[in-house]
C-alpha cells in the first residue's frame, strides 16, 4: 500500500506533469515572471468558473486577499469586525494588523460555521463588517447572514480559502458559487487547497466593478498608473508561474471535488454506526468540497486516537486546538475561557483525517478499519 499523506500533492502532480512542465517551460523561455499572460488568462478563466459576474483580483496570498478586501471597504482603525471564534487564525490576523477589532461569535455544532443566531448580539455602532468563514469545504448560512448585513448596513466579506467551487442555495432556489454571495470575498490557493499551486497565491473576488478596480489598486502600491500612487497599498502580486500551475488545475477542480466527495461517501459509510463518532454534516443549502473531512469525538480520547493513528502510519491533523477568542494576540475583548462553548468544545472534540483527491480504496480501508478498531476497544 502506497504511504498515507494527509494530502498527496506528488501524487495529483504526477497526473498532470507533462501540461505542468510545458506551462513551465513557456514562461521561463518568455521570461515574464509577473503579471504575465498565464495571470490573466488565470484570472478569466476562474471568473468564467465562478460565473455570477464575478471579477477576480489575483494577488499573493490568502491572508493579502482579505487584508486588501477590508482595506477596499474603507475599514478604518477603530472599526468592528465580526468573524467566527474557531477559525485559522488568518481571518483575524487582518483584521488586527489593520487597527479593526475582531468580536467573535460562536459556531454552528454541526456545520462549524458562524452561528448567524448571534450576530446581531455583538453589534454596536462600530460595527462595520461580518466575515463569515467557509470552514473545512461548506458554506455557511448566508441568507441569514445578508440579511442582517443589511438591516445594520455592514459589509459582507466571504473566506473562501477552504471551499472554492462550493456553492450555496439560497431559499429562493437561487444557486452561487462561494466568493459571490457576499460584497468581496478572499481565497487562498496554498498548495494544500482544493486548488493550490506549488508556492503561495490567493485572489479577491467580487461582482463590484468599481470597487474590484479599487482592490486592483490597493494590491499594486496604491498606483492608479505608473509611478502615481493615490492610495496607500501593499505589493501583493499572483506571479506568473503560480498562475500558469492554477490555470491547468482549475481544469480538474470539479473532478478533484468528486473525488474528494467519494472518500468522504467512504468514510461516512464505514463510520454510520459507531457511536463514538460524528461525521460530517451536509446543509440543505450549501454543497460540500471537503477540503477536510473532520470527525467530531465522543467518549472518546483524542490525543489517544490521534497517537494511536500516527503509530500505524496514519496522519491525523487537529483544526484547531485554540478557538480564536482565548488567543492571546486577538483577545482584544478580554473573552474568557466558556464564553464560548461551542468554538471551544470543537477545539477539544475534532480531529481531521486524510483527504485528498488520490486516496484509494485500499488506503480508505486502512483508514477506517483502524479507527473503528480503537473505537471498539475503547468502549
Amino acid at each position: 500500500m502506497k504511504k498515507i499523506e494527509m494530502v498527496d500533492l506528488v501524487s495529483q502532480y504526477q497526473e498532470i506533469k507533462e501540461k505542468i512542465n510545458q506551462a513551465l517551460s513557456e514562461i521561463m523561455e518568455c521570461a515574464s515572471f509577473i503579471n504575465g499572460p498565464s495571470v490573466w488568462r488565470f484570472k478569466s478563466n476562474l471568473e468564467n468558473y465562478l460565473g455570477n459576474q464575478a471579477i477576480v483580483v489575483p494577488c499573493a496570498n490568502g491572508t493579502d486577499a482579505l487584508q486588501i478586501s477590508m482595506m477596499g471597504l474603507g475599514l478604518q482603525p477603530g472599526d468592528e469586525v465580526i468573524t467566527p471564534a474557531f477559525t485559522y487564525a488568518a481571518t483575524a490576523e487582518v483584521i488586527a494588523l489593520l487597527g479593526l477589532t475582531p468580536l467573535f461569535v460562536d459556531v454552528d455544532e454541526r456545520t462549524f460555521n458562524i452561528d448567524y443566531s448571534q450576530i446581531e448580539q455583538v453589534i454596536s455602532s462600530k460595527t462595520k463588517a461580518i466575515v463569515p468563514v467557509h470552514l473545512f469545504g461548506q458554506c455557511a448560512n448566508m441568507q441569514p447572514i445578508l440579511g442582517i448585513a443589511q438591516k445594520y448596513n455592514l459589509y459582507v466579506i466571504e473566506d473562501v480559502a477552504q471551499a472554492l467551487g462550493a456553492g450555496y442555495t439560497s431559499p429562493n432556489g437561487s444557486y452561487k458559487k462561494a466568493g459571490t454571495i457576499g460584497d468581496v470575498a478572499g481565497t487562498s490557493f496554498f498548495p494544500s487547497k482544493n486548488l493550490g499551486c506549488f508556492g503561495d497565491g490567493g485572489a479577491i473576488i467580487t461582482t463590484n466593478k468599481n470597487l474590484s478596480e479599487m482592490l486592483g489598486i490597493i494590491a499594486n502600491h496604491g498606483q492608479t498608473s505608473l509611478y502615481y500612487h493615490d492610495k496607500v497599498g501593499v505589493n501583493s502580486r499572483l506571479d506568473s508561474i503560480q498562475a500558469a500551475i492554477l490555470d491547468i488545475k482549475l481544469q480538474y477542480l470539479d473532478q478533484y471535488v468528486e473525488k474528494r466527495r467519494k472518500a468522504a461517501a467512504y468514510y461516512d459509510e464505514r463510520f454510520e454506526d459507531i457511536e463514538q463518532l460524528i461525521t460530517p454534516y451536509r446543509a440543505s443549502y450549501s454543497d460540500h468540497v471537503f477540503h477536510q473531512y473532520t470527525l467530531t469525538l465522543q467518549g472518546i480520547n483524542r490525543d489517544g486516537l490521534k497517537d494511536y493513528l500516527e503509530s500505524v502510519q496514519i496522519p491525523a491533523k487537529i483544526y484547531y486546538p485554540v478557538p480564536l477568542h482565548l488567543q492571546k494576540a486577538y483577545n482584544l475583548k478580554g473573552y474568557k475561557k466558556g464564553q464560548f462553548p461551542v468554538a471551544e468544545r470543537l477545539s477539544d472534540t475534532v480531529v481531521s483525517l486524510p483527504m485528498h483527491t488520490e486516496l484509494d480504496e485500499t488506503q480508505l480501508a486502512y483508514i477506517t478499519e483502524h479507527i473503528i478498531s480503537y473505537c471498539n476497544r475503547s468502549n
